[in-house]
């Protein structure tokens, strides 16, 4: 479990509308060096509004979203943040194979680096010379994991990393996100199935309604909300 107290991305009073509806009202927390950080909340909380606020997709309407200790974006440093969007098929004509070396070459050394160990440890080898358009939901989803733990970028933002996966692959990849975060990477995960953020995160971002409901570790999220140290009952006591 991770243990540091060190902030590498700092959000505060982020605040988002679209018309009349506040997607983002007034949030804040800390994205902590070496954590596996679990963004949990119900459909329409403003999970994916909140992670594309964060990753310069999306303009948001007031607040901040600051990388600690400088600029990373400055020089050779590749991005603070690498975002991993859910539902997405990215150059659906091409195969697989194409869009992973193409991914390796935009992300120079580090990305050709990574790219055999990424294509085992996902399984993708059978999958290469297959249409990405072809692909399953869940084939999909294991390519674009792919991609992400191909980066050199310290945090990755990742969109439901376990969606469209059966059981066997969820734990695969589930510990394989371990591994990567036991090496040094730092991943926020928006999750939708609160076992299995039980399983992978060390701490947790509760969001309902635009607004953070609460932040810390199950058994500080616990104490504040008088449930027992369930994450389910955290979730349902809080949000």
């Amino acid at each position: 479990m991770a243990t540091s107290t060190h902030s590498l991305i700092e959000v505060r009073r982020l605040r988002k509308r679209y018309g009349r509806v506040v997607a983002l009202d007034d949030v804040s927390f800390d994205v902590r060096a070496g954590e596996t950080l679990g963004l949990i909340g119900p459909n329409g909380a403003g999970k994916t509004t909140l992670f594309e606020c964060m990753a310069g997709v999306l303009a948001y309407d007031g607040g901040s979203v600051r990388v600690v200790g400088g600029n990373p974006e400055i020089g050779d440093q590749p991005p603070a943040m690498f975002y991993v969007p859910d539902s997405i098929t990215p150059w659906p004509a091409q195969p697989l194979q194409w869009a992973l070396e193409f991914s390796a070459g935009f992300l120079a050394q580090a990305g050709a680096e990574r790219m055999d160990d990424v294509v085992e440890a996902l399984d993708l080898r059978p999958l290469l010379n297959t249409r990405i358009g072809a692909l399953s939901k869940g084939q999909r989803k294991r390519a674009l994991l792919g991609i992400g733990l191909m980066t050199s970028s310290p945090v990755l933002l990742i969109d439901e990393p376990f969606d469209g996966l059966d059981l066997r692959q969820t734990r695969t990849v589930a510990t394989l996100l371990r591994e990567y975060t036991a090496r040094g990477r730092t991943l926020f995960l928006s999750i939708h199935q609160i076992s299995d953020a039980a399983r992978v995160c060390d701490r947790f971002v509760l969001i309902g309604g635009g607004r953070i409901r609460g932040t810390g570790t199950l058994e500080e999220l616990a104490a504040t909300s008088g449930a027992p140290a369930d994450l389910e009952e955290v979730f349902l006591a809080l949000t």
